[in-house]
């Protein structure tokens, strides 16, 4: 049998205490519970979980089936999003600017026009993930992009280029928080973060691998065609094709998947029960939903998400030109940029993988932002072209982590929202707002301060700094409300401690505890 019910406790008391939480689920209001209540829940709670004894080798053999039927196709997908994204800046080196006659401030509005669509579309498509399934959804999301990023290679003036980027950043708006909510439907809450790296890392395998593509097509001669328009052309193909077949093969979810036997789907099915989802598929309330951002925690994370978003933004857009101060030519900064991208997404997979196998989120979330801190500021500090060797190792600090710190801060604030409605909108909010902080990397890399960049690469190092300040805040609220709650009733409960099933309303909840 793949699980085992204990039955310690009378089925009377079990059919109780199910009404009560099925009650409270459908009316969508807080419960006031006494101290003796609260006291007997969390009692209650902290045999709860050992209530289901899962067979570890069944569950094992579903997280690898997961792991080899989904994962690779996401990281696939997302490596060409980030492809279609980021390669307007591969392509300024082979002078896309100059052919579109693009001149000063104007390279700048072109880039922040992205990031406006990007944010205000986020939140409605999230919905329609949530309603309409995000294995429908998010492949024709790809296939739009996929398509707009065709179109790019027919601009043909300022204008053009900057329409297609408009509809660029609405079709990519709920792509990376579509698969982070889809992700968190199949695995449990300290087997997400390794996943989201592996998947997450695609972005980073395609900034080295568009510094590597772009490096091969600018060799080609075409009588009509630019070396950038090629790329748009390639690149664009590929998304379009890739999308097809991710609506015909992704499993639509961990319970109806068809490489699952029955045993598997009911495992893998109880599995999110107890430590990721307080109710499965269910509909979409947005009243309900807007409530996650009641608590100041959730603020909090909106605030950091803009902090890191800095950075990683400073890398994702402007890479190229940093490393293109180190002077060499077009050709050789599109390959410069290769390995410190390729150590990027090792150090990503590394500090996930850890942060997994700790359980702690915050710890691995500071550590990415001061190595990254640390290397815009030896950057900016040094003369680049006299220590052209300590200038390039400070490329692979920059990189190290700026993608550590996005993907951990998406897993935390997803492993502490139980209710699908809300994780859906807090990611659909909290990812754009981390690339929104694009409007800021891309303003404050100002022509006239090229090639180096010195002022930019200061105002980046300084949002590093105040996210990891914010991390230290977020953490210390709390370690004291989970003392607090705990005091209050008499136990010693953790995260762990307490299925997610029970947790509808999240810190609301008298029994709920924070995971950092």
């Amino acid at each position: 049998m793949a699980i085992e019910y204990n039955t310690r406790k009378s089925s009377s008391s079990n059919i109780e205490r199910e009404t009560m939480s099925n009650s409270s689920k459908q009316q969508g209001t807080v419960e006031v519970i006494s101290l003796e209540r609260a006291k007997s829940d969390a009692e209650y709670l902290q045999s709860e979980v050992d209530d289901y004894v899962i067979d570890p080798k069944l569950e094992r053999s579903i997280c690898w089936k997961f792991d080899l039927r989904i994962l690779p196709l996401l990281a696939i997908m997302y490596l060409f999003n980030a492809l279609d994204k980021g390669n307007i800046s591969n392509a300024k080196t082979d002078g896309l600017d100059k052919d579109l006659g693009i001149e000063g401030q104007q390279w700048n509005n072109m880039l922040s026009i992205f990031y406006v669509p990007f944010v205000l579309c986020a939140f409605p498509l999230a919905l329609v993930i949530k309603k309409y399934n995000a294995a429908n959804i998010i492949p024709v999301l790809m296939f739009t992009f996929g398509s707009i990023s065709l179109l790019e290679a027919t601009a043909f003036n300022y204008g053009s280029l900057m329409a297609a980027r408009w509809f660029l950043g609405i079709c990519e708006s709920a792509f990376f928080p579509g698969i982070i909510f889809y992700l968190s439907t199949f695995y449990r809450r300290h087997e997400l973060a390794r996943r989201l790296s592996i998947f997450y890392s695609a972005a980073n395998i395609a900034n080295a691998f568009s510094g590597l593509l772009s490096y091969g097509v600018f060799q080609i001669k075409h009588s009509k065609l630019h070396g950038w328009q090629i790329l748009f052309l390639i690149e664009g193909s590929a998304t379009v094709i890739i999308s097809v077949f991710a609506f015909l093969y992704l499993p639509r979810s961990a319970a109806t998947a068809k490489f699952l036997n029955d045993d598997e789907k009911e495992v893998a099915r109880k599995r999110v029960e107890l430590d990721s989802s307080a109710v499965q598929t269910e509909k979409v309330s947005i009243r309900d939903a807007i409530k996650v951002f009641k608590h100041p925690v959730c603020v909090a994370w909106m605030l950091q998400e803009i902090l890191i978003g800095v950075p990683l933004n400073s890398i994702n857009n402007w890479f190229p030109q940093i490393v293109g101060s180190l002077g060499k030519g077009t050709v050789m900064t599109n390959l410069y940029t290769v390995a410190p991208n390729v150590w990027g997404a090792v150090a990503l997979i590394i500090l996930c993988f850890m942060s997994d196998l700790t359980r702690v989120r915050s710890v691995f979330i500071v550590v990415g932002l001061a190595v990254t801190l640390i290397g815009f500021v030896v950057f900016g500090c040094i003369d680049t072209k006299t220590h052209i060797g300590a200038a390039y190792f400070s490329c692979f600090l920059m990189t190290t982590g700026g993608s550590v710190s996005s993907v951990l801060t998406s897993t935390w604030y997803n492993n502490n929202t139980p209710n699908e409605n809300r994780r859906a909108v807090i990611s659909a909010v909290g990812v754009p707002l981390a690339n929104a902080a694009g409007l800021i990397s891309t303003n404050i890399f100002r022509s006239k301060d090229a090639p180096k960049y010195v002022p930019a690469l200061g105002i980046t190092a300084g949002f590093g700094g105040a996210g990891i300040l914010m991390v230290f805040g977020i953490v210390g609220y709390m370690i004291f409300d989970n003392r607090r709650r705990n005091k209050n009733q008499g136990v010693s409960l953790t995260y762990r401690d307490v299925p997610t099933s029970e947790l509808y309303d999240g810190p609301s909840n008298p029994n709920y505890r924070w995971m950092y």
